[in-house]
């Protein structure tokens, strides 16, 4: 599908607005899951490491499943994978209230809930990327606040919901607050090509399949789509190929049988028959090539190194980076800092410096003078110092400085887009994103629970958090190495030889002549 020049305002503003609302809604409580990791701790008796995958499955498995994601965004839109994620992310929350045991919530509450989210997240990015192209940094950052603004809010709304309706009664009511994220999809009006004409947005949109095949077989196709539509609409197919004048005599057979011989009724079956095998032969032929398509496009994809770089970065950074968000409150109950002390929650201190932070990184990814891939490799270095320090801060206010700091660094999530883009281009945006999230949310599944695995057996979570700060430091100098040359020279550098070389060709001719 060919989309129309990115407008860079109108009515992208109000696809911005829309998503920053659509992750509020919905990654408010996941990503504030930490006041309901110490809820469950209590409520069930299990492992810190055990507890910490509902969390962390919350966050990894949208992320895990983002190709599948972004093949659902491709073929449906953005406005519908934000309505049906919508229900998927609200049925969750309110199913997690009713859960018996710690593994019911690894289902209603990671895999439900976490895939409805990853939904969202791929719908919301991919719409806003074709709405904006100069500004696209600005837009990126805009939304990317929307989760950042609901961590900070909802870590401080469950915490009261809780004390005032329970555990159950806090997950009943923020399902129902996520409802509202229909609302916010209907307004994400898809930035479609006016090139195509009506007849073919209807095959693409209802019959993916047949649309594809259609180029290469116009004929043929439509014989076969008469003979399978006669089959289920009678009469009224017949009327509609006598008007179009494509039908052959042998189609009257039903209406006047007496004139009709055994033979020809033989033949008019033999051929019904075979034309609806070739038909699936297509079909099928038509697939396979698309899978193939895929696959190739993929290896393609990793032959870049600047990318390859970037997933095993993404990877690492999510190991390391994600678990303080989630195990933040822990990590001051270990440090015996009572809750007197705490004027805001650590986990709502991360959250509105994670907003600041995408904010201001999606504005510097606007400046023509900063390498955009650059900005997040020092994000990336300054994250895995502030990681090792952890294991010094034993008050509130060191504890509160540090997670002000990651929390900002973490704000690298809005230029990642931007940074993917620029490597492969918009062309291949959702299918390089939608790797890379794979990535990312396997790291994301894994980092809190090898945190937790780490306490339940030195029962201190210094040597975790040295883990995850070496983890986010190894990511970014293999991205930074694999940058150094210069991160541009696939996009720019490498097309400019084939004009230089074809010029010195006439150039040699013409001197012959």
């Amino acid at each position: 599908m060919e989309f129309k020049k990115p407008p860079d305002g109108g009515w992208g503003w109000v696809i911005v607005l829309a998503s920053l609302f659509t992750q509020f809604l919905c990654y408010g409580s996941p990503l504030a899951v930490g006041v309901l990791y110490i809820e469950w701790l209590d409520a069930f008796g299990e492992g810190k490491g055990k507890t910490a995958w509902v969390g962390s499955l919350a966050s990894g498995v949208g992320l895990l499943a983002s190709p599948v994601c972004s093949l659902c965004v491709s073929s449906f839109g953005a406005r519908a994978v934000t309505i049906f994620s919508g229900f998927m992310v609200a049925g969750g929350l309110m199913l997690s209230s009713f859960a018996p045991n710690i593994y019911f919530l690894f289902f209603s509450y990671g895999i439900v809930v976490g895939l409805g989210c990853g939904l969202l997240y791929t719908a919301t990015v991919t719409i806003t990327c074709q709405y904006f192209d100069s500004r696209r940094g600005l837009a990126l950052g805009l939304i990317s606040t929307g989760s950042s603004i609901g961590l900070f809010i909802y870590a401080a709304l469950q915490r009261l919901l809780i004390e005032f309706y329970g555990l159950d009664g806090c997950l009943l009511i923020v399902g129902a607050l996520a409802l509202n994220t229909l609302a916010c999809g209907s307004l994400m009006r898809p930035l479609q090509s006016s090139d195509c004409t009506l007849p073919e947005k209807i095959a693409l949109e209802n019959v993916p399949g047949r649309y594809s095949i259609y180029n290469e077989k116009e004929k043929n196709l439509e014989e076969n789509i008469n003979i399978l539509e006669k089959t289920y609409r009678g009469e009224e197919t017949c009327k509609s190929t006598l008007a179009s004048g494509d039908w052959k005599p042998e189609s009257l057979l039903p209406k006047n049988p007496t004139t009709m011989a055994h033979t020809k009724e033989t033949e008019t079956y033999k051929k019904k028959v075979a034309e609806r095998t070739y038909f699936c032969k297509q079909l099928a032929k038509r697939k396979w090539q698309l899978y193939k398509n895929y696959c190739e496009e993929t290896v393609a994809l990793f032959k870049n190194k600047v990318f390859s770089a970037l997933f095993i970065a993404i990877f690492l950074f999510d190991i390391g980076g994600f678990p303080p968000s989630l195990l933040m409150e822990d990590v001051a109950r270990s440090s015996n800092v009572k809750e007197e002390e705490f004027p805001m929650p650590l986990i709502s201190i991360i959250g509105i410096m994670t907003a600041v932070g995408k904010l201001i990184l999606g504005i510097l990814a606007d400046f023509k003078w900063i390498n955009t891939l650059y900005l997040y490799v020092a994000t990336l270095i300054i994250m895995s110092l502030a990681l090792c320090a952890i294991p010094f801060a034993k008050s509130y206010v060191t504890l509160a400085l540090l997670s002000g700091i990651l929390g900002f660094l973490t704000g690298n999530w809005s230029i990642f887009p931007y940074v993917t883009t620029k490597t492969v281009g918009i062309e291949k945006l959702a299918h390089a994103y939608g790797i890379l999230m794979f990535f990312a949310g396997l790291g994301n599944s894994l980092g809190p629970p090898i945190v937790g695995w780490f306490y339940d057996w030195t029962h201190t979570y210094d040597i975790a958090f040295y883990f995850s700060g070496f983890c986010v430091l190894l990511g970014g100098f293999i991205l930074l190495l694999a940058a150094l040359p210069s991160w541009d020279t696939c996009n720019k550098q490498l097309p400019k030889p084939a004009p230089a070389t074809f010029l010195y060709k006439v150039a040699s001719n013409s001197s012959n002549v």
